[in-house]
């Protein structure tokens, strides 16, 4: 490891870019598994289902991928915010109606995107940053301990739904909405007609799908508990953005192997175990059952510490010279994240439903996580081409242009939009 000298603001930018690249393949991939609508008890036959190695493949995915992507994400925001709210005050400017401004557009691409694909997180991320505000005013000791009590605090709902089946009435009514919007626009009442709809609907059908997704997506959202879950990772987020911990990476070192050592002491076997919960069948978590319980503790233990494995390990690693190159590699794509985000969905959409290539069910976890990679180095290509000749990505620039309320340059070398 080269020793480490204090940390630029540009080295900084360019690290989280990068940190931002590896979290976007790895939420693509875990995407894929809903894009790509693989059932593994189906019997299907095609050459893009290898059963031996579809299974390892989908057991990895749990064990390694399953939650950590969005974690890392999660803590992006927070770590972000904060720095927006520092170099706000190192002007001399009040920062919070800015941020407003950019969650409230935040919402609005999201809810944009909500009606291309059901399963994103940009409205979420962005209604619970109005949340993350308030709590910023407390310190980073109070902040990491509230960051943690909401990342554990699963383990206790999950138990309290299995003892209290009351208390999921708020998943169990959201979702019902979505069967009934379902029903009523598409006539959609069955597996097989949803079956039927997923490869003979038209865009537009899918279009008004998603309206009905939306209630689905969050009533899934609502069941597994991920509103602490995401906001407890801003909370340690905005903590190491405001610290500064990665600017003083020097003196942090220490701490960092430590996060290393014990991220993957209990993370690795914490989310191993997870994995065999999530590969039984019998659907025993989204039946409220015992071993349900079982995977819900093994993730709150595992997920975050291997998350935090995984962000510690690419922080030493950029200050090693093949580390380095490596990381700036695939820092355009983090710098174009919302762009590449929403690029995604229309890949995922296009390739697998029936009014695209209609590859649905047709792709196991083994072929489609190949796709993924091939997909992600186009998009180092794309991102790395196009930052050439533009500051942003498209969505980027409409975003941020909303924000400040004004036109942001947006070619390279030009003093005009």
């Amino acid at each position: 490891m080269e020793n480490i000298t204090p940390i630029k603001t540009q080295e900084r930018e360019i690290f989280m870019d990068a940190l931002r690249g590896f979290a976007i393949l790895g939420i693509f991939i875990a995407n894929l598994g809903g894009f790509s609508h693989f059932d593994d008890d189906a019997q299907v036959v095609s050459p893009w289902v290898v059963k031996g190695a579809d299974d390892v493949m989908s057991f990895l995915h749990h064990m390694l991928i399953e939650g950590k992507f969005y974690s890392i994400f999660s803590l992006l925001f927070g770590w972000g915010i904060a720095l927006q709210i520092k170099r706000g005050l190192a002007n001399g400017v009040d920062a919070l109606p800015t941020i407003k401004r950019r969650l409230l557009f935040m919402m609005l691409f999201g809810a944009l995107h909500l009606l291309i694909w059901s399963g994103d997180i940009v409205f979420f991320y962005a209604l619970l940053g109005f949340i993350l505000l308030p709590l910023r005013k407390l310190s980073n000791k109070t902040l990491l301990i509230t960051g943690a009590i909401l990342i554990l605090s699963p383990i206790l709902l999950y138990w309290l739904k299995m003892t209290f089946p009351v208390l999921n009435l708020p998943a169990q009514m959201t979702y019902q909405a979505g069967v009934e919007l379902e029903e009523k626009f598409l006539g959609i009442n069955s597996e097989a007609s949803y079956n039927d709809f997923l490869q003979n609907g038209s865009w537009f059908d899918h279009l008004i799908g998603n309206i009905s997704g939306f209630f689905y997506r969050y009533g899934y959202l609502f069941f597994v508990s991920r509103i602490p879950k995401v906001l407890g990772m801003f909370l340690i987020g905005y903590v190491l953005g405001r610290s500064d911990f990665y600017k003083n990476l020097a003196q942090n070192k220490k701490t960092v192997y430590w996060i290393i050592a014990l991220g993957l002491l209990i993370g690795l076997p914490a989310n191993y175990q997870m994995a065999q919960y999530m590969s039984a069948p019998g659907g025993a978590y989204f039946g409220l059952k015992i071993n349900g319980w079982y995977q819900t503790i093994f993730y709150a233990i595992g997920v975050v510490p291997l998350s935090l494995a995984y962000v510690g390990i690419l922080m030493l690693s950029f200050h090693t010279k093949i580390g380095h190159k490596l990381l700036l590699l695939i820092s355009p794509v983090g710098k174009m994240a919302f762009s590449n985000y929403f690029m995604h969905s229309l890949i995922g959409n296009f390739v697998f439903l029936g009014a695209g290539l209609g590859y649905m069910g047709q792709v196991g976890p083994f072929y489609y996580t190949i796709f993924a990679i091939l997909v992600f180095v186009f998009q180092i290509i794309l991102s790395t081409v196009w930052l050439k000749y533009f500051h942003y990505g498209p969505i980027e620039w409409f975003w941020r242009s909303l924000t400040y309320k004004k036109r942001q340059v947006f070619r390279v070398n030009s003093n005009s939009v």
